[in-house]
């Protein structure tokens, strides 16, 4: 996952949901709860004695910082017996300073750990997290997520395999990769909104024969052309050769006609003028402000840009995420950083409430009164109107109907690095799609063959 900007909207009766979150929970005599289950946890954590929880996490910024505060108080209201302590840092800081903290003898109880190989993947072969399956069974986890949101938080015991075996992490938040556009110059070029990758190839036409710029895109740090080619990749190989290769998982191949015809079409767009000057010498934040400061028709990228282009293009942004000619939808997308059981919790009943109280249904809303991306329920809790509600509604849609693709660096702890290569070398013309495929196949193969 890349740091990413968040909305940051103040709550609206967000107190009062919080509170309402007491009333459901575990333990406070209510008759949905889960129900207990019959092996050596519990779900009822009202009488375990006075417990300190220590919490990890990266909820720094406005609106995620307002949430995971309003639940953590309305926890430790709802369980006086426990205690959070909670030490919050920026991404890049977590990713640091939590390896060398679950190597300690005092290690956090709870943690927000990167999906990553490089991250999840080795606590996991580390052995330094614990599986949640039981506590998934006992709270009902495998009910309230999708199985495409679960495969991201989901490793083998030996963590040779992504996206299956047992679940390390639940996340709070979702992400979801699409198109950001401007209404008004839609309008003005008489372009109805794409509904499929050959309708916003017309639409890139278009717009290029009215003298405009089709599409901004801002390469200078490498990985942002993977957002570009992720969903553009999804319109030309299916949803399972996708997430093998983005996961790391053998049993597919980067050299195949699909994955070349992917890249001829990124390659093409670059030909045919569609984008701005310069992608590879561009920043990643120059071309969305570009986009909103009224340069430029589309962009492609993550939700986590909406509240900046809306803060300046208000309700002429709008969002969407194309379907193949044949109905099938499928792009680049996922969750915020899960939160993981350390192994070395004290107490494994009162970190399993935690979580299972951070990703509740009526956690949801708070989330989505705070300005934030709710993992779940995202169509029910979408606003009546402007580009959030796009954002919802198409997150919604392809959790629910469609295939979330991973982020393709995810497949090796090099891929990253590869993959971001290799799309500079494929704009500037400097690799054909051939060769393209064929440096990204060659990381992806000897990974994959080691873990065999």
């Amino acid at each position: 996952m890349y740091e990413k900007h968040r909305r940051t909207a103040a709550a609206a009766g967000g107190l009062a949901l919080v509170l309402a979150l007491a009333g459901c929970a575990p333990g406070t005599g209510q008759t949905d709860g889960p129900a207990e289950p019959a092996g050596d946890i519990s779900t009822d954590i009202s009488q375990v004695g006075d417990v300190t929880l220590t919490v990890w996490d990266q909820e720094v910024r406005g609106g995620q910082n307002e949430q995971i505060e309003q639940l953590n108080a309305a926890f430790e209201e709802l369980y006086p017996n426990v205690t959070i302590e909670r030490n919050s840092q920026a991404f890049d800081d977590l990713a640091t300073t939590l390896r060398l903290a679950l190597t300690d003898d005092n290690a956090p109880d709870v943690v927000q750990a990167n999906n990553g190989r490089n991250t999840m993947g080795a606590f996991v072969e580390a052995g330094q997290l614990r599986p949640l399956d039981d506590y998934a069974e006992a709270y009902g986890w495998f009910d309230r997520y999708q199985e495409s949101i679960l495969q991201y938080s989901t490793y083998s015991e030996d963590a040779k395999v992504f996206g299956e075996g047992n679940l390390y992490g639940l996340p709070q938040v979702g992400e979801v990769v699409g198109i950001f556009y401007s209404k008004a110059k839609l309008d003005k070029l008489g372009i109805e909104v794409p509904g499929t990758w050959s309708e916003f190839d017309a639409a890139l036409a278009t717009a290029k024969a009215a003298g405009e710029t089709p599409m901004q895109l801002g390469n200078i740090e490498q990985w942002p052309a993977g957002h570009v080619f992720g969903p553009l990749q999804g319109g030309y190989v299916d949803a399972e050769t996708v997430t093998n290769l983005g996961l790391g998982n053998p049993g597919a191949s980067w050299t195949t006609p699909e994955n070349v015809e992917a890249a001829s079409a990124l390659k093409g767009w670059v030909d045919d003028g569609y984008f701005n000057a310069g992608v590879n010498g561009t920043d990643y934040d120059a071309a969305w402000q570009a986009l909103a400061e009224g340069n430029g028709v589309f962009l492609i990228g993550g939700s986590w840009l909406a509240a900046d282009l809306e803060a300046t293009m208000g309700d002429d942004l709008g969002f969407f995420v194309p379907k193949t000619d044949d109905g099938a939808l499928a792009t680049t997308g996922g969750t915020g950083l899960p939160f993981a059981m350390t192994s070395a919790a004290d107490n494994t009943d009162v970190a399993a409430a935690y979580i299972d109280f951070l990703t509740s249904d009526d956690a949801m809303q708070i989330l989505a009164d705070t300005g934030n991306l709710p993992v779940n329920k995202s169509a029910e809790l979408a606003p009546e109107s402007g580009v959030f509600a796009d954002i919802y509604g198409a997150f919604g849609e392809v959790t629910e109907s469609g295939s979330v693709l991973p982020y393709l660096d995810y497949a090796t702890p090099t891929f990253g690095d590869t993959i971001g290569q290799s799309l500079q070398g494929l704009i500037d013309g400097q690799l054909t799609p051939e060769q393209f495929t064929e440096a990204l196949e060659t990381d992806y193969a000897a990974f994959t063959a080691a873990n065999e």
